[in-house]
């Protein structure tokens, strides 16, 4: 389902994965990932990042983001084969930043996903395994905002020049008790 957005290109495939793939990768995820607590540059403080994160991709990659410098850990046995997968239908991502999102108080702010590494249109390919959690985009300049729920094994693409125009989060939800994951494949150019 392609979002009616404006200055966008944003696709949203529900059942990327099917309920079985799904809840295999959510698992083998959860003990494959050397997970960790990373530390965040904001508003010129170190902050906890409120959710655990693990980097991984293709030998000697590194990504500079908020203020911190990550070098890639090599594909976890998983994560390869979803790396497949995304290529049998025309992708070609040489990394993943993965969010463990432990509950709804574990959150990520507005941002875009604009470093220079990942070249002028970056496409975002954003899997998410475990709970359904809100997402929403804002317009950069006119404030429009759209709210979609990302779903157990759904696949989220913004390509195009939606980093350019739009801002994204994961808003804290109190309310969410359960575990989700999510994948960000990208290409990094070096």
């Amino acid at each position: 389902m392609k979002l009616p957005l404006d200055d966008a290109e944003v696709t949203y495939i529900a059942k990327f994965f099917n309920r079985g793939e799904a809840d295999r990768i959510y698992s083998a995820l959860l003990e494959e990932l050397s997970w960790h607590q990373g530390d965040v540059y904001v508003f010129g403080k170190w902050h906890k990042t409120p959710r655990l994160q693990a980097w991984h991709g293709d030998e000697s990659l590194t990504y500079r983001y908020s203020g911190k410098l990550l070098t890639a850990e090599p594909w976890s046995k998983t994560l390869h084969e979803i790396r497949l997968r995304l290529r049998d239908h025309g992708f070609e991502p040489n990394a993943v930043l993965a969010n463990q999102y432990r509950d709804g108080n574990d959150k990520m702010g507005w941002h875009s996903d604009d470093e220079p590494e990942l070249g002028e249109n970056p496409i975002i390919l954003s899997l998410s395994f475990g709970v359904t959690r809100d997402f929403d985009l804002r317009h950069k300049k006119t404030k429009e905002t759209y709210r979609l729920e990302l779903e157990h094994g759904s696949l989220l693409v913004m390509a195009g020049r939606t980093q350019n125009f739009w801002k994204h989060q994961l808003p804290q939800r109190k309310s969410v008790t359960g575990t989700r994951i999510n994948l960000t494949f990208r290409t990094i150019f070096r």
